[in-house]
């Protein structure tokens, strides 16, 4: 296998007879290029699967890099047909399972079976088995380091999240992401968030507006810059960064829904719940850690935003174990 023969799906469509990137009906744009129940399975998870598959090919293109495995090539047999299990090197929440599984339909050239041993969100212990591929052993082994970066990283964040989340159980307060994410894994580290009982903030940023302090240094102040964002995009929802309790009161004021409270202490936020008293949703951000994340949460802030949920999560050790099919 070379690289030439695992294309790019194009943003207007794999060409005629496919429905990736056309308007067209949604079973028809499962079809597209992974197995239609796996498929079916990432949109359920909140996944294209087409960006899936992209994803898949650019980490098998890289690997390649328009050759072949010539270790495995050289060593094992074309006809071989070996299982390979995924398991869990140390405890932690998985998630990924199934764009692991995309990797590896990428390089399979022979029909595969697949045994699901848990799912993407659920809690493992070191030893655990994971997930089983039976296929052609040349298959399993070119793909398995892309399917293992992909799954340790994101499983990695998973792992970080739910540790957010469990210390704050309990609370109204949720974790949220930001947009401090992996160029190209944006959708898939967002997903290994929610896997870990996160929250996603923004996608991009087009589907909500975030007034940061640049923003209201252009603008001429934190209620002016509020304001031009509204007026342009009215159906378009606005989080406001202030940096004093000051600023808060004039958001506030001037109707804004949600406030990010930049850099506040756990007694600034008490004081910032008191004085909005319901009229916007608050979110804490910077100094947090896990050892302040209940002390931020007690003072009744509905979000913390924690970017290194995304930018600094070590991955979770997984991996591929190869045995003979029965």
């Amino acid at each position: 296998m070379s690289t030439p023969d695992l294309p790019l799906a194009p943003s207007d469509g794999c060409g005629d007879g496919c429905a990736c990137g056309a308007d067209t009906d949604d079973a028809a744009y499962l079809e597209c290029g992974l197995d239609p129940a796996l498929a079916q399975l990432l949109a359920d998870a909140g996944l294209d699967p087409v960006e899936v598959e992209d994803i898949a090919n650019v980490a098998i293109q890289e690997d390649l890099a328009g050759g072949v495995d010539v270790t495995t090539v050289a060593t094992i047999p074309e006809d071989a047909v070996a299982t390979a299990d995924f398991v869990a090197r140390e405890a932690g929440v998985v998630a990924g399972l199934r764009v692991a599984e995309a990797v590896m339909s990428i390089v399979c050239e022979d029909e595969f079976e697949v045994e699901r041993h848990v799912e993407d969100g659920d809690r493992v212990a070191e030893g655990q088995k994971l997930l089983s591929i039976t296929t052609r052993t040349r298959d399993l082994l070119t793909a398995e380091r892309s399917a293992l970066n992909l799954l340790c990283r994101l499983s990695g964040i998973a792992t970080a999240t739910r540790a957010w989340a469990d210390v704050l159980e309990g609370t109204k307060a949720k974790v949220r992401d930001t947009r401090k994410t992996t160029p190209g894994l944006r959708s898939l580290e967002k997903f290994a968030v929610r896997c870990g009982g996160g929250m996603n903030h923004r996608m991009s940023l087009s589907d909500a507006a975030l007034v940061k302090d640049n923003h209201v240094v252009a603008a001429g102040g934190v209620a002016a810059a509020f304001k031009a964002v509204r007026e342009a995009f009215p159906d378009v929802p606005i989080e406001v960064e202030v940096d004093t309790l000051h600023q808060l009161r004039e958001v506030v004021d001037a109707g804004a829904d949600l406030i990010l409270l930049d850099n506040f202490t756990p007694g600034e936020c008490e004081e910032a719940v008191a004085l909005v008293h319901g009229r916007a949703a608050l979110e804490a951000s910077g100094r947090l850690t896990l050892d302040n994340a209940r002390a931020y949460a007690d003072t009744g802030v509905d979000y913390l935003a924690v970017g290194a949920l995304t930018h600094s999560s070590p991955i979770l050790d997984i991996g591929l174990d190869l045995r003979a099919a029965e």
